[in-house]
């Protein structure tokens, strides 16, 4: 199946299959230039807010935990979006983000420090993913059904910041802390305004509770919460997921 976008601003914008799901929420893969991403839909009578919805770079947009996330976002009512960034998912990966990556599995492994590495990593990561996820955000606003702003953000705490602090078009930012931040990336944390949620694992095994603790404390955000819950990194519990829609709830719409 291929399905073509019909509004004129964005002609490289294509939809390439659909489904609907159980609960009414239509789901599109689409292609974006040569980017590959998801766009879930619910049904609705008027346009509804976007959220954008990111994993660490590296980790597919059809990740699982993803899929189920943006989904039940979906269901309590808004667009929700993602890409497959460079190097993330089907894409090709660069020859330093792979020797980065397996440097890093061998100090892991090790019990050496790996800071430096997730530097020489995670920087690069956020540059080359932020213009992909400006057009994409471009592309997607332009789509009827979908309301012309505030745009939500969660996710990748790395891109998240560096999008909430330069894009005006973010209005509400959910971030996970599990992910690595860099040190650039701490210090433009304070240029980060907008309501914030901030997900932290307590026992998260990847990232010090302290580096976490310091971070939502550098956030520039007036309105900022932060949720603590007990257990590693992938055991964010269910009910977060209701407490962020309320959060999205009161900024977007």
């Amino acid at each position: 199946m291929h399905f073509t976008d019909s509004t004129p601003s964005i002609p490289s914008t294509h939809f390439t299959a659909e489904q609907r799901l159980a609960d009414g929420v239509l789901e599109r893969e689409f292609l974006l230039g040569d980017t590959p991403g998801t766009l879930w839909t619910p049904p609705a009578d008027a346009p509804v807010p976007l959220i954008l919805m990111a994993h660490n770079n590296g980790l597919p947009r059809r990740e699982a935990r993803l899929v189920a996330r943006a989904r039940y976002t979906a269901a309590q009512g808004y667009a929700v979006a993602t890409i497959d960034a460079p190097g993330c998912g089907d894409r090709p990966r660069s020859a330093a983000a792979e020797q980065a990556r397996a440097e890093l599995r061998r100090a892991m492994q090790a019990g050496e420090p790996v800071d430096e590495i997730f530097e020489a990593l995670v920087g690069p990561l956020v540059d080359d993913a932020l213009p992909e996820w400006r057009a994409a955000l471009d592309a997607l606003l332009a789509l009827p059904g979908i309301a012309a702003g505030p745009v939500g953000y969660s996710g990748w705490a790395a891109l998240g910041i560096r999008l909430a602090a330069t894009d005006p078009r973010i209005g509400a930012a959910g971030l996970f802390a599990g992910g690595y931040v860099t040190r650039a990336q701490r210090e433009e944390a304070r240029q980060v305004t907008v309501p914030l949620l901030f997900l932290l694992q307590w026992d998260d095994e990847g990232n010090p509770r302290r580096r976490a603790l310091d971070l939502f404390d550098a956030f520039g955000s007036r309105e900022k919460t932060l949720h603590a819950n007990l257990g590693g990194h992938t055991g964010t519990p269910a009910f977060e997921l209701e407490d962020g829609s309320r959060f999205y709830d009161r900024h977007l719409k």
